[in-house]
């Protein structure tokens, strides 16, 4: 797990914030997509939000920051002169989600659904993950 430094930290978190804002999601829904601890409230977005807070450097929350921002990144890719468009993919039913949306996936399931959003819209990190699994498979094969 990478650890970064009080400045590095700042910023990062008002990355995420400004990408979930664009994402137009409740502060409670902003929560529970980055795994806060349960004694950070609503309310409490603001001052990360202003840079008065950052998020706590777990691997959970990190691993899902870099969903997040991976996601935003291939979205700005897919859509690249139009937020609305962005917006409604995330917020569209999809078919590879059994009708549900992006956004419901990533909400309902976590750093799984977080992941299997990123999938869908970020082809290399899909291929990356499908090379990953490959190699992983054929070592195991060598080693039966």
């Amino acid at each position: 797990m990478q650890n970064f430094n009080d400045a590095e930290m700042a910023g990062l978190t008002q990355a995420v914030i400004y990408h979930l804002d664009e994402w137009k999601i409740s502060a409670e829904d902003m929560l529970r997509l980055l795994g806060l601890p349960e004694e950070v409230r609503p309310r409490h977005m603001q001052q990360y939000r202003q840079g008065d807070k950052v998020f706590p450097q777990t691997e959970d929350i990190l691993h899902r920051i870099d969903h997040v921002v991976g996601i935003a990144d291939a979205l700005r890719t897919t859509f690249p002169f139009s937020n609305q468009m962005r917006l409604m993919w995330l917020q569209k039913p999809h078919r590879r989600f059994q009708k549900r949306s992006p956004l419901t996936v990533m909400l309902d399931e976590g750093t799984d659904g977080l992941m299997k959003v990123r999938i869908e819209v970020d082809c290399a990190y899909g291929y990356a993950i499908n090379d990953a699994l490959h190699a992983q498979a054929m070592k195991a094969a060598g080693t039966a």
